[in-house]
């Protein structure tokens, strides 16, 4: 049968290593995707993710980590299912690095679909935010979810 993954990428002008730390140090990652986090991103290791517009917090359970091209992870993708997260970090050349994130799978259905449609939502504005913030210091999300507040 059939069944649904996400898959997306984009081009960021940063180093593997820069974008890699950006993705798994907290400190980083507040500046242009979550307002909090428990802990780095560690192998074995299940942190905590906060974002300013949902009031709970996110379960990330790290399955691998290769400092600086891969970071896997499982998380509630669904509100009954988890879903592991792959997200490839390729170096096209100097100072140019390709982001790939795929995630999934789950069936066909209405379920699958409201979820398909959310996370890939979710993961184009990962990357575009990552990429604004790597590239011009900017955070796009600063601001851009507080409608959902009210």
């Amino acid at each position: 049968m059939e069944q649904l993954e996400i898959k997306t990428g984009i081009q960021i002008a940063r180093s593997c290593k820069d974008i890699f730390e950006a993705i798994v140090e907290p400190e980083k990652m507040t500046n242009y995707f979550i307002s909090q986090a428990s802990g780095s991103m560690e192998e074995g290791k299940t942190i905590d993710w906060i974002f300013p517009e949902f009031p709970d917090s996110f379960p990330v359970k790290v399955l691998k980590i290769k400092d600086p091209e891969n970071v896997i992870f499982e998380w509630d993708g669904s509100d009954t299912f988890k879903t592991t997260v792959e997200i490839n970090l390729e170096k096209i050349a100097n100072s140019q690095t390709l982001i790939r994130i795929t995630e999934g799978k789950m069936e066909v259905n209405e379920q699958g679909i409201k979820w398909y449609g959310q996370n890939t939502e979710g993961w184009v504005n990962f990357l575009t935010c990552l990429k604004a913030y790597m590239e011009h210091g900017i955070n796009l999300r600063k601001g851009a979810f507080d409608y959902m507040k009210k």
